[in-house]
């Protein structure tokens, strides 16, 4: 059963006012020093917003009175405006938040087994054109800023603990026992590795113990595959979790399913997967769409138990969740259950993804389109002139 809930707790946001994460710390500092305050004021107030959940700046009773009402005057407490919040009877959140320029993004909060997981977008759609996927059908407009990607991490963590089932806490522990987020999984909108930079400094932010505390071993990031960022992000010297979404165990199919492979190719996406793990020592999980009749087959899971042989390296295989407007098709237990049966015959680690507030769209891209499409056909009802 889905559920729409009330939105969340924000106050009006004239285009004039930026939310406060939208500011860095040198502007905001230098905003501070023309007021007369000290630079310590910026890690004080950026602390309220990543941590202590204030519904407005008067929360902040650490900050002085004046200065409330200053920030209050020049700034809102976030920059983007939750359009819609849908919660699934597993625990599981969607929220589809409307930024600064009205385009929309999409966010999800998974709850199982005492572990709260925000997954977040990097970009305001995806240029990577993989077929099955609902977030590249119109193509990428932008890349999310640092402070866009913070309000995801931010309005995510303020619903852990709700709408959670007892026996999703893994330990029959009270929500009140999930006050925080304790990973994140970059998975969704957008290739997060085309939005490196702004990425790792969110991720960096996130992690600080003054803002969410969420250490880089409790951090996945997902990429198509560009091999040039793979070895850039192994330089950042964190240790991240990679997932690198391969789809197809040969170049011939993986360019029908992932059109840019044509421009990389696997064999230097492995390499430089192989590189990461070499400077990191973190495995590496190869994610792995199976669709119905495609790559479902036991040639396709010998040929990428063979590509991977002698690789340290997990299979996430990830069934395809049916989407509107693609043609392709879940594929049939006994061809997913002989696919992972040879993999693991050949001595591979895999593990079938368990779908996650299915009733609630929360792969990503579906709701946020049909929204917009939405709103697209009531921009283009002639008006009556009533």
């Amino acid at each position: 059963m889905t559920h729409t809930l009330p939105l969340a707790e924000a106050e009006p946001r004239p285009p004039e006012k930026p939310g406060i994460l939208e500011v860095s710390p040198d502007d905001l500092r230098a905003w501070l020093e023309e007021r007369g305050q000290p630079a310590m004021r910026v890690r004080q107030i950026r602390r309220h917003i990543l941590a202590a959940r204030p519904r407005s700046f008067d929360d902040m009773s650490d900050v002085p009175k004046s200065l409330r009402e200053e920030l209050a005057k020049s700034f809102s407490l976030f920059g983007t405006r939750i359009d819609k919040h849908l919660a699934a009877q597993d625990g599981t959140h969607k929220l589809v938040l409307r930024l600064a320029d009205d385009r929309l993004i999409e966010c999800v909060l998974i709850q199982d087994a005492g572990r709260a997981t925000a997954c977040i977008s990097t970009q305001v759609g995806c240029g990577m054109g993989c077929v099955f996927c609902a977030s590249g059908l119109d193509g990428v407009e932008r890349n999310l800023t640092v402070g866009e990607m913070l309000e995801e991490l931010v309005l995510l963590r303020n619903l852990v603990g709700a709408g959670v089932p007892e026996a999703a806490t893994g330990t029959g522990a009270a929500t009140a026992d999930l006050p925080r987020l304790t990973h994140i999984v970059v998975m969704g909108m957008g290739e997060p590795l085309a939005n490196l930079d702004c990425l790792v400094e969110a991720l960096a932010i996130a992690g600080d113990k003054a803002g969410l505390g969420i250490g880089a071993r409790h951090i996945t990031i997902s990429t198509v595959g560009l091999p040039a960022k793979i070895r850039r992000l192994a330089e950042v010297n964190k240790q991240y979790h990679l997932a690198v979404s391969l789809h197809a165990p040969n170049d011939e199919l993986r360019n029908k399913i992932v059109p840019t492979n044509s421009k990389t190719g696997i064999g230097a996406i492995l390499e430089a997967a192989d590189a990461f793990f070499e400077a990191t020592g973190r495995q590496v999980t190869y994610e792995y769409v199976l669709l119905g009749g495609l790559n479902d087959q036991l040639k396709h899971a010998r040929q990428l138990a063979g590509l991977l042989a002698g690789r340290k390296a997990h299979v996430n295989i990830i069934p395809w969740n049916d989407v509107s407007g693609l043609a392709y098709r879940r594929p049939h237990d006994a061809d997913l259950a002989a696919f992972c049966a040879e993999l693991r015959r050949t001595g591979v680690s895999v593990k079938v993804r368990k779908r996650k507030g299915s009733e609630i769209d929360a792969a990503c891209g579906q709701l946020r389109r049909e929204m917009a499409k939405s709103l697209d056909q009531e921009a283009s009802e002639p008006s009556l002139g009533i």
